[in-house]
């Protein structure tokens, strides 16, 4: 995991917690919306409201400020995976984890096309993280899914696929938000919009999901 600068050198003060932190929220929002490649340490300087050399205290590169905050992302955005529980009754443990995907995309849109952003560009900051961590949790979760089905409490499917479809159809809302806006007209309230969304996803996923149809 990246650590700030300042904290390799001695024990952090509150002050300079606050100004890691503003640095990583004015980051997320230039990496957000330009990827790695495209953003600079003057740019996230701008929108932190410091001089580029306090930031480099802190932060000795883009590059470690980036992977900061993959990190953070990737343990929030994995959390409701580690959740899926192998005990837990099928419909109800997909419908939670579709729930928690569409709530993270709903309350972190950044952190999402943070997250998109780096896919794209070849994931070079995480390539370790997705041919590590990422596969064995998703393996794991393959075999519970397996196993749901090998006790008939699923149809027959590609657990794989089942997953990567949650995370496709769930992060659309976070990813293409300008276009589901525009599509459903901005008087429609965004909790309405993703209550509905969720209802129909569950629907979707779990409908097909049922052994009896």
């Amino acid at each position: 995991m990246a650590i700030a600068r300042a904290s390799k050198t001695q024990r952090r003060t509150r002050i300079q917690e606050e100004k890691e932190e503003i640095i990583l929220q004015a980051a997320l929002d230039v990496f957000s919306m330009r990827g790695l490649r495209g953003a600079t340490i003057d740019q996230i300087a701008e929108v932190a409201g410091m001089s580029k050399p306090n930031l480099l205290y802190y932060f000795r590169t883009k590059d470690a400020i980036h992977r900061a905050l993959m990190d953070r992302l990737l343990d929030n955005w994995l959390e409701p995976l580690r959740a899926f529980d192998a005990d837990g009754d099928p419909q109800e443990e997909i419908r939670d984890y579709i729930r928690r995907k569409l709530e993270l995309a709903r309350d972190f849109p950044r952190e999402s096309r943070l997250f998109a952003n780096e896919v794209l560009q070849g994931a070079p900051t995480i390539q370790d993280v997705l041919r590590g961590p990422l596969k064995d949790l998703v393996d794991e979760k393959a075999k519970v899914i397996r196993s749901w089905i090998a006790s008939g409490k699923l149809v027959a499917c590609d657990p794989y696929h089942l997953i990567f479809s949650i995370w496709s159809t769930t992060q659309h809302y976070a990813d293409f938000d300008v276009q589901v806006r525009a599509v459903l007209g901005e008087g429609d309230a965004e909790q309405q919009r993703f209550e509905r969304a969720a209802r129909f996803l569950e629907d979707l996923f779990l409908r097909g999901l049922r052994p009896d149809g």
